[in-house]
């Protein structure tokens, strides 16, 4: 019974820390973000074709059922399935990561969490993920994105920038 007190309370104590508390609500801040503009494109697009920024970049809906910017697209049910699974298990060890590191890397893994939750949510909400930021340059069009792509992708180049630099000290 004494066992049980104690990892209670070893348990409750991890989640009451200040860091996670702030983690927790950098998650929800992403993710709540990534679907006010999700749900305003998609509502928007429903009047529109698309909508005109400027010479550089547009608002243009695209379904994704791949991965990021697009990879791995694939019209197939065991693929999508697939790749849903491997991104839900991703998402579990995110969490476990938050736990277990430091700050910097707390605030950098919730980052890549609240986005990855966002583009999960609707993968399982619409079977696709809803993508609409579309960069060009005349006939040249980068992978059309959302905003979760951008957390995501911001938060994975800091920390291999991060975890790199780290290295090269250690080597000085």
């Amino acid at each position: 019974m004494k066992i049980f007190t104690q990892l209670e309370n070893y348990n409750s104590s991890i989640f009451l820390k200040k860091e996670n508390i702030f983690s927790l609500v950098l998650i929800l801040s992403v993710f709540f973000f990534d679907r006010i503009t999700k749900n305003f494109i998609i509502n928007d697009q429903f009047n529109n074709k698309n909508i005109y920024i400027n010479d550089y970049i547009n608002f243009d809906l695209v379904w994704n059922t791949g991965i990021g910017f697009g990879l791995l697209s694939s019209n197939s049910n065991l693929i999508y399935n697939l790749i849903s699974s491997i991104i839900g298990l991703v998402i579990i060890f995110l969490i476990y990561l938050i736990i277990k590191k430091n700050f910097i890397d707390k605030v950098l893994f919730s980052l890549i969490l609240g986005g990855a939750l966002g583009n999960f949510y609707d993968r399982l909400t619409y079977f696709a993920v809803p993508d609409f930021i579309d960069i060009h340059y005349k006939n040249f069009h980068w992978f059309t994105f959302n905003i979760a792509d951008i957390f995501i992708t911001v938060g994975i180049i800091i920390l291999i920038i991060k975890d790199f630099n780290l290295k090269k000290d250690e080597k000085n």
